[in-house]
């Protein structure tokens, strides 16, 4: 589902995995202070599938993501991204791999609170430099994708919770990446809301091919995924697929 390689990001399609992940650590701190948020961590995600992560607090889960979204780097290990080593990337290369290639909705909505909903979509494709009216073609597809017909000039003051973590959605996948990277993203809503959305990102999976993967502490909100890693003390502690639930989304 990804677009084409973007000049200078080296980024090699192949049979490689979309991510790997080997023997990763993050220490923060030094000498007696040192925390390894990451001791060693292992993990491989192929193109389309949903993977929830879960863990206790502190046990490395949004340290795993932040590093897999490329926001922050490891101590050491590898961290590999459809065959290339990201650590080799030079800062210029990194930002267009976010920006091509990978997808974020958090716990925050994170919308702009004075502009609408078809012009937050648009953002991502202005640092694109896409064409005012291909933006708009295709922010108005995404908003569509989500179910957000007709609230295209809503601001998200006059948005429902669920409806503004739609419209974050949307601003993620109109860039059509090959992995959505979702922070907690029912943290905000309601339970009705949160079903809503994760059946959203359910058929954004089946249908358009999206690699997702969530972090999350809500057993209920994992079982809509197809695999659960969970990690403790900074290490994957165990990982297979998720156990279903009736009413969960999965298919027969």
């Amino acid at each position: 589902m990804s677009s084409g390689a973007p000049a200078g990001t080296r980024v090699e399609p192949g049979r490689a995995p979309l991510v790997a992940l080997t023997g990763v650590e993050k220490v923060y701190g030094k000498g007696e202070s040192q925390v390894y948020a990451l001791a060693g961590a292992d993990l491989r995600i192929d193109n389309g599938e949903f993977v929830a992560i879960m863990g206790p607090s502190g046990s490395g889960k949004s340290t795993c993501m932040n590093i897999v979204g490329c926001l922050d780097q490891p101590t050491s290990g590898s961290y590999r991204f459809r065959g290339v080593e990201v650590g080799t990337l030079s800062r210029d290369e990194l930002a267009l791999l976010r920006r091509h290639y990978l997808g974020f909705v958090f716990q925050g909505f994170n919308l702009l609170a004075r502009t609408s909903a078809v012009e937050n979509v648009e953002l991502p494709l202005v640092y694109r430099r896409v064409a005012a009216g291909e933006r708009r073609r295709l922010a108005l597809a995404a908003l569509a994708a989500v179910g957000l017909e007709g609230r295209e000039k809503h601001t998200p003051a006059e948005l429902s919770g669920g409806q503004q973590q739609r419209v974050a959605i949307a601003r993620a996948i109109v860039t059509n990446p090959s992995i959505l990277l979702a922070d907690e993203p029912t943290g905000n809503l309601d339970s009705a809301r949160s079903v809503a959305l994760m059946e959203l990102l359910v058929e954004l999976n089946r249908t358009r091919g999206i690699t997702i993967v969530m972090v999350t502490h809500e057993p209920d909100m994992a079982a809509y995924s197809t695999r659960t890693v969970v990690f403790r003390d900074g290490k994957v502690a165990s990982d297979g697929p998720t156990s279903r639930r009736a009413g969960a989304g999965h298919a027969p």
